[in-house]
């Protein structure tokens, strides 16, 4: 009884590996006609071998078109000596949300080999010295990408919400480094508790202090004070010039434009009237 086990699965082995040698030996047009075919003639040369081990081995192989160079890396040629090259725009967050996770999945590599691509040609045009064709073809890439990964996000969080009842993301709190400035601290995984690990907790000290930090506070609040104020005050004027040479303009689309700008009391003002006679 051992013994014939063994034979069958020598058989199996052998089989199994004659057709891997065959399918190799394929092109890629000849290789979906040819399966049948092939596993017929290994079926009346070794009867001992088992159809269902070289069914799934043929099922499993798949191939594509070879390549032994590293022209994928590159545009097309006939793009070299272009100045522009066309293409189209970035996906939209509206067209990803309607694909399955399958075509994302499979949109998710064609993006990752495009901007691999754009990065080899940017990287080869800085060092030939000479102008990358249309390098926003990067940014559409890379903006279609963070869309995706937006998309994919939206899904796992309404799925782990419906399912445990949590978003399934990492938890993060708000927290001030070493200079007072505050920022989003995402939780990390350790093998220790913070109170067992004193050497990380001495390394990593999230907390401020010093007359040093509190001046760099307030001069760091003051410039945030004044970035504000004068994105404001250009708003107001840019909202008062409009208003001056057209005073028949639709306000709530004012309103909808510059959401800071209080229109109506900037209305009553002396500033807003233009040099035109008012009707009477």
């Amino acid at each position: 009884m051992r013994m014939s086990g063994l034979t069958k699965l020598v058989n199996v082995s052998h089989g199994v590996r004659i057709c891997c040698e065959a399918l190799g030996k394929l092109t890629l047009q000849n290789s979906s006609r040819n399966v049948g075919q092939l596993l017929r003639i290994h079926q009346n040369t070794s009867p001992r071998v088992n159809m269902g081990a070289l069914t799934l081995a043929a099922r499993n192989f798949s191939t594509t078109h070879s390549r032994r160079d590293l022209m994928q890396f590159f545009d097309d040629p006939k793009n070299w000596p272009e100045n522009e090259v066309k293409v189209g725009r970035a996906w939209k967050l509206d067209e990803l949300r309607i694909k399955s996770n399958k075509e994302l999945h499979q949109l998710w590599y064609i993006l990752l080999k495009e901007r691999n691509m754009l990065l080899t040609m940017e990287h080869e045009c800085n060092e030939q010295m000479e102008l990358f064709p249309s390098p926003e073809r990067l940014d559409k890439v890379k903006i279609s990408m963070k869309n995706l990964e937006t998309v994919v996000r939206e899904r796992n969080k309404a799925y782990h919400l419906l399912e445990t009842g949590e978003t399934g993301e990492r938890p993060q709190r708000l927290m001030a480094n070493s200079l007072g400035i505050r920022f989003m601290y995402r939780s990390l995984e350790h093998v220790l508790p913070p109170f067992m690990n004193v050497k990380w907790m001495k390394t990593r000290s999230l907390g401020y202090g010093g007359r040093a930090v509190r001046k760099f506070l307030l001069q760091y609040r003051e410039k945030l004070y004044n970035e504000k104020r004068k994105a404001k005050n250009r708003s107001r004027n840019e909202v008062m010039m409009l208003l001056r040479r057209n005073p028949n303009l639709d306000v709530d689309l004012l309103r909808s434009k510059y959401p800071d700008v209080d229109i109506d009391k900037l209305k009553s003002s002396d500033k807003v009237r233009g040099h035109y006679i008012p009707k009477i």
